[in-house]
C-alpha cells in the first residue's frame, strides 16, 4: 500500500499535459476544497479528478477485480472509497463547482483527441 501513488500518477500526468497543451491553466490539489481535486480551474469554478479504475471501482474491466485474500477488508475499503467520492462530488456541487471525473481507462483506451474533446466540452460549457 505504501508504494501506491496518490498524486502525479501516469494517467494524471497525461491529462495535465493534455489540458496544458489545450491552453487551459489550472491549480493542483487545492486542499481547501473537498477531496483535494487533481486539477482546479478557479475562474471557471470547475474541477477535474483523475481516478484509478481499480481504487475507485469504475464499472470497466480494470475496476472489477477484488483481491482473493482478505476479501472483506478490501471490499469495505473499496466501498468506503466510492462512498467518499460521492460525498465529495456532492459537497463540491453544492458549493457551486462543476466536477468531471476522468477515469484511468479513458486515458488507456481513448485516443488523445477524444479525451481532449471531452475535457474541452466540460471546461467551455457554462
Amino acid at each position: 500500500m505504501s508504494r501506491i501513488r496518490g498524486s502525479d500518477t501516469k494517467p494524471e500526468m497525461c491529462v495535465r499535459r493534455l489540458v496544458w497543451k489545450m491552453g487551459f491553466r489550472y491549480r493542483l490539489y487545492r486542499r481547501d476544497l473537498p477531496g483535494t481535486p487533481d486539477l482546479v480551474f478557479p475562474s471557471r469554478q470547475k474541477v477535474i479528478f483523475v481516478h484509478g479504475c481499480y481504487w475507485h471501482r469504475h464499472r470497466c474491466v480494470y475496476g472489477r477485480p477484488i483481491p482473493k485474500t482478505r476479501t472483506e477488508f478490501w471490499q469495505a475499503k473499496f466501498d468506503a472509497n466510492v462512498k467518499r467520492d460521492r460525498r465529495v462530488v456532492r459537497q463540491l456541487r453544492r458549493a457551486g463547482w462543476d466536477v468531471l471525473i476522468v477515469w484511468e481507462c479513458w486515458v488507456k483506451k481513448w485516443t488523445p483527441d477524444r479525451i481532449e474533446s471531452r475535457i474541452s466540452q466540460f471546461l467551455q460549457e457554462r
